[in-house]
């Protein structure tokens, strides 16, 4: 019998308009529980499905309660501080004895741990001395350490009130902190959105107990985000200036520029080709769940230059690092839609870079990948080449 997973790899159509109760009875044996196959293919459907999807079963968990919902937000929850960039070890999802009953454990870059505590509401009283003891039953196991640890309580709403007081009001203020998850939500999203792994590691920051007396860090996770968000911006507002400066004949009017998005396309059908399913990491970067396979994708509209067309990319240090950490890597290119796509492995795509022309701006810079169109032949740019300046990369088109 298929697998939920197969289910998903061959008819995806399926899922549309299913809740996440729904698709939990087509998962194994239909019922949530501790090394059985519904909660392993249950995960496994997690680790592939789109953010937007789990989003959709997180909600249906706090709209509707349904029987093992709080189990279903758990697995949720700990998938998202996965996509979060954390690394993820599930908890049970019913205390046994003799056993730690935390959530889950999600282990920061920098070695900190985040012992979870996953709730659908809080409408009732949370004993915190209880999960405070999965904290310090850990320390003794020698599995986190007291200065390298702390609590993460996930609730189901936005009104915390209650809660928020009763943590405040024990001895445990300076190891816990509370967040809904709508505002987990939120911090996905805005990771999705970003570029720099550096500002990444910087927003996982604030799921730590902080003090926040001063608050410099707090006004460099603002600046460091809102400089992040403009570093894929800039670069289609400098080809724009370039292109129109090249001639009159050239000019184009400001009106026909319109944002193009077909990322997660391009991926979709970068997948196939590969036959790997790639989890989205940030704004333009994805991997396969076990870490083998890296993937840059960014996407480019048309721009037209007398009877040839041209599409225009930037490539980023930290781009060139993500790509780096994997066995296998990929930059793919999307020329104006998602039917022009140029999937080049990294190894070879490397040793072109220092071809390239770059821009350097205040405490950054990036390489120009510059693709041109003529006669049906794709071309990348290499002006620092003495020998060819434009090399033919049809080949690479899937």
């Amino acid at each position: 019998m298929a697998s939920i997973v197969d289910l998903w790899k061959t008819n995806k159509d399926f899922f549309e308009r299913k809740s996440v109760q729904q698709i939990l009875t087509f998962s194994g044996e239909g019922k949530l529980k501790d090394n059985n196959s519904t909660s392993f293919e249950f995960r496994q459907l997690l680790e592939i499905i789109p953010s937007e999807m789990l989003i959709n079963f997180a909600n249906d968990c706090l709209v509707e309660s349904f029987n093992d919902s709080g189990l279903v937000l758990q697995d949720l929850i700990n998938e998202i501080g996965t996509r979060l960039g954390f690394d993820v070890e599930p908890g049970l999802y019913r205390g046994k004895k003799n056993d730690i009953g935390f959530d889950g454990i999600w282990t920061s870059n920098s070695g900190h741990k985040i012992i979870l505590e996953v709730k659908t509401t809080d409408a009732y009283r949370i004993n915190l001395d209880t999960v405070s003891n999965y904290r310090e039953n850990l320390i003794e196991e020698k599995r986190v350490k007291k200065s390298e640890s702390s609590i993460l309580i996930v609730v189901g709403r936005q009104d915390t009130g209650d809660l928020e007081a009763q943590i405040r009001g024990s001895r445990h203020a300076w190891d816990i902190r509370l967040i809904s998850t709508d505002s987990l939500i939120k911090l996905l999203n805005l990771r999705e959105n970003l570029s720099d792994t550096k500002t990444l590691q910087q927003i996982n920051e604030v799921l730590k107990p902080l003090e926040y007396t001063r608050i410099d860090k707090l006004i460099d996770l603002i600046f460091l985000t809102s400089k992040d968000v403009k570093l894929e911006e800039e670069p289609e507002e400098e080809i724009q200036t370039v292109v129109k400066t090249k001639s009159s004949k050239e000019h184009i009017d400001e009106k026909k520029f319109k944002p193009v998005n077909f990322y997660l396309a391009c991926v979709e059908n970068i997948s196939k080709i590969l036959d790997l399913n790639f989890v989205k990491h940030s704004k333009i970067s994805f991997a396969t769940k076990d870490k083998s396979t890296g993937l840059i994708c960014a996407i480019s509209k048309e721009h037209i230059q007398g009877k040839n067309q041209k599409y225009w990319f930037a490539f980023h240090p930290h781009q060139n690092d993500f790509l780096q950490g994997f066995d296998n890597s990929y930059v793919g290119y999307g020329c104006g839609n998602a039917n022009q796509v140029f999937l080049i492995p990294f190894k070879i795509f490397k040793t072109l870079v220092p071809n390239m022309w770059t821009t350097e701006k205040e405490d950054r810079m990036y390489w120009h990948v510059v693709i041109h169109k003529r006669d049906n032949k794709f071309l990348l740019q290499q002006p620092k080449n003495d020998i060819e300046n434009l090399l033919d990369i049809t080949k690479y088109k899937i």
